[in-house]
């Protein structure tokens, strides 16, 4: 069955093109879901005319998330994190750590936008990528370092008054 797609649907098409389906998916999915309508002369011109609008609407939110990506770009951000000597964290930092530290200053993105191949496991700088959209990116810095213990400046105080004897 031919469907004129009113909306993009991922790994089918965009909107305005006509794709052919298999009735059931048709019939059940997309027309239901006001995703697609039948090809007809009427039909082309009102999903022209939702296109014109989709393409200005997506220009609109492609320019704001370039102003977030651009206020973004190139933060650095500090996350202290308990770890051994050898440099290696007890537990790992997250994309949620992350957002929250970002928060904290001022700036609000969702988890899904920070893009980590693994979680972070040791002390480090990092460059991480934040996407906002197809191609909208921006890195960030974060450095990992170590959380001070209270006791340990008078510890190492305490050792040097010994040696000093």
């Amino acid at each position: 069955m031919k469907v004129l797609l009113r909306r993009n649907v991922v790994n089918l098409g965009r909107i305005g093109e006509v794709v052919e389906v298999k009735d059931g998916y048709a019939r059940n999915y997309l027309i239901p879901q006001q995703l697609g309508v039948a090809p007809t002369e009427g039909n082309l011109k009102r999903v022209e005319a939702e296109k014109e609008e989709y393409l200005k609407e997506l220009a609109r939110v492609k320019s704001q998330l370039e102003a977030k990506a651009a206020v973004l770009e190139g933060k650095e951000i500090t996350i202290s994190a308990r770890a051994n000597a050898d440099g290696h964290l007890y537990g790992s930092v997250g994309p949620a750590q992350i957002v929250a530290m970002l928060a904290a200053e001022g700036i609000f993105i969702e988890p899904a936008n920070v893009i980590l191949g693994d979680p972070i496991r040791t002390l480090d700088k990092y460059d991480v990528r934040v996407r906002f959209g197809e191609d909208v990116t921006a890195t960030i810095h974060v450095w990992v370092v170590p959380i001070r213990e209270e006791g340990d400046d008078e510890g190492e105080a305490d050792e040097t008054a010994d040696d000093q004897e």
